[in-house]
């Protein structure tokens, strides 16, 4: 005999889940793409701009939250967790342009496994940043670029990660070398 009344209250936890996994995969992904944009336009220089696109990215994140909050496995899907990342690397970007110090987001509570793969992805950032600059003839922005980005490699070397977090430090590493390039090939043009 099968306990039909186990099956039927399975059944119907896994369905009510399914319903939420489609909404935090819909507002992860406006999340996500918010977080995008901000990178987009703290390339361009644009910081209110920027800033309001982290805020709105970062508003989508609270509010599944507050919404999901006796379901914490949404913490665990994979477009939940892709949307907090491009958050924290937004923040990151965002914090290096403006001079700021790098640190966590102080409105989102972010895994640490999340927050390092986010900041994994800034060299990338800061190599297009580096190449804009150097085409600008912005010698100290390349170098502010170089010296972030060894920072950052500098740090996540101390880990041992594997898996998803090893590919992304190898990215990383990748970008730096990059980076190097770039602040390389600048300095033999021999302009200030």
């Amino acid at each position: 005999m099968i306990d039909k009344n186990y099956f039927k209250k399975v059944r119907k936890e896994f369905h009510t889940y399914a319903l939420v996994r489609r909404d935090v995969i819909k507002h992860a992904g406006d999340a996500l793409h918010h977080a995008k944009r901000a990178i987009f336009e703290t390339h361009r220089g644009n910081m209110g701009e920027a800033k309001a696109k982290i805020m709105e990215a970062e508003k989508y994140i609270l509010e599944l939250h507050k919404k999901y909050k006796k379901y914490p496995q949404i913490h665990n899907e994979g477009s939940y967790q892709a949307a907090v990342e491009e958050i924290v690397e937004s923040i990151l970007f965002y914090q290096f342009a403006n001079g700021q110090k790098l640190s966590k987001p102080k409105t989102l509570q972010v895994a640490d496994d999340v927050f390092l793969a986010g900041l994994c992805d800034l060299p990338g950032e800061l190599y297009r940043f580096s190449i804009k600059a150097a085409t600008d003839k912005d010698h100290e922005t390349v170098k502010r670029c170089v010296e972030q980005a060894q920072a950052i490699i500098g740090e996540i070397t101390e880990f041992d990660f594997t898996k998803y977090l090893r590919t992304k430090a190898d990215q990383a590493r990748g970008a730096m070398h990059k980076l190097e390039i770039v602040a390389y090939e600048l300095s033999l043009r021999g302009e200030k």
